[in-house]
Protein backbone atom coordinates (compact mmCIF):
# COMPACT_ATOMS: atom_id res chain seq x y z
CA UNK A 1 0.00 0.00 0.00
CA UNK A 2 1.70 3.25 -0.96
CA UNK A 3 2.17 5.65 1.74
CA UNK A 4 -0.87 7.99 1.75
CA UNK A 5 0.63 12.28 2.13
CA UNK A 6 -0.52 15.55 2.78
CA UNK A 7 -1.30 17.81 -0.13
CA UNK A 8 0.69 20.76 2.01
CA UNK A 9 3.10 19.52 4.43
CA UNK A 10 3.00 20.92 7.98
CA UNK A 11 6.15 22.70 9.99
CA UNK A 12 6.29 21.64 13.27
CA UNK A 13 8.81 24.22 15.44
CA UNK A 14 10.43 22.22 18.11
CA UNK A 15 11.94 25.87 19.70
CA UNK A 16 15.95 25.03 19.65
CA UNK A 17 15.49 21.97 18.49
CA UNK A 18 14.83 22.67 15.06
CA UNK A 19 11.44 22.37 12.53
CA UNK A 20 9.95 19.32 11.48
CA UNK A 21 8.38 19.24 8.21
CA UNK A 22 5.81 16.10 8.54
CA UNK A 23 4.07 14.87 5.10
CA UNK A 24 1.72 12.36 5.61
CA UNK A 25 -0.10 10.09 8.29
CA UNK A 26 2.38 8.02 8.84
CA UNK A 27 4.99 10.62 9.27
CA UNK A 28 2.75 12.33 12.09
CA UNK A 29 2.03 9.23 13.57
CA UNK A 30 5.81 8.90 14.44
CA UNK A 31 6.14 12.18 15.56
CA UNK A 32 3.07 11.61 18.05
CA UNK A 33 4.47 8.23 19.34
CA UNK A 34 7.93 8.88 19.51
CA UNK A 35 8.82 12.91 20.24
CA UNK A 36 5.77 14.70 21.72
CA UNK A 37 6.20 16.92 24.66
CA UNK A 38 2.70 15.84 26.50
CA UNK A 39 0.97 13.24 25.65
CA UNK A 40 -2.22 14.10 27.55
CA UNK A 41 -4.20 16.47 25.81
CA UNK A 42 -7.59 15.65 24.01
CA UNK A 43 -5.87 16.87 20.63
CA UNK A 44 -3.09 14.77 20.63
CA UNK A 45 -5.65 11.76 21.28
CA UNK A 46 -7.71 12.38 18.44
CA UNK A 47 -4.97 13.03 16.03
CA UNK A 48 -3.27 9.74 16.60
CA UNK A 49 -6.52 8.07 16.43
CA UNK A 50 -7.41 9.61 12.98
CA UNK A 51 -3.81 9.41 11.70
CA UNK A 52 -3.92 5.78 12.48
CA UNK A 53 -7.39 5.43 10.34
CA UNK A 54 -6.06 7.05 7.82
CA UNK A 55 -3.50 4.79 7.77
CA UNK A 56 -6.25 1.87 7.44
CA UNK A 57 -7.55 3.68 4.63
CA UNK A 58 -10.79 4.67 7.13
CA UNK A 59 -10.21 8.49 7.20
CA UNK A 60 -8.62 10.97 4.86
CA UNK A 61 -5.03 11.90 5.03
CA UNK A 62 -6.67 15.38 4.99
CA UNK A 63 -8.72 14.68 8.07
CA UNK A 64 -5.76 13.62 9.47
CA UNK A 65 -3.63 16.65 8.47
CA UNK A 66 -6.67 19.10 10.05
CA UNK A 67 -6.20 16.77 13.79
CA UNK A 68 -2.17 16.95 13.92
CA UNK A 69 -2.67 20.49 13.20
CA UNK A 70 -4.89 20.37 16.54
CA UNK A 71 -2.87 18.87 18.20
CA UNK A 72 0.27 20.87 17.22
CA UNK A 73 -1.61 23.71 18.56
CA UNK A 74 -2.56 22.17 21.89
CA UNK A 75 0.88 21.50 22.78
CA UNK A 76 1.70 24.77 21.91
CA UNK A 77 4.74 23.62 18.64
CA UNK A 78 3.56 26.90 16.25
CA UNK A 79 3.23 25.74 13.35
CA UNK A 80 5.80 27.89 10.89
Amino acid sequence: MPQASWQKPVRVAFGQLGTEVINGPFEALALLTDRWPDMRGPHFVKARSVCRAALDGRRSPEEARQQFEEAVSEAQLHLN
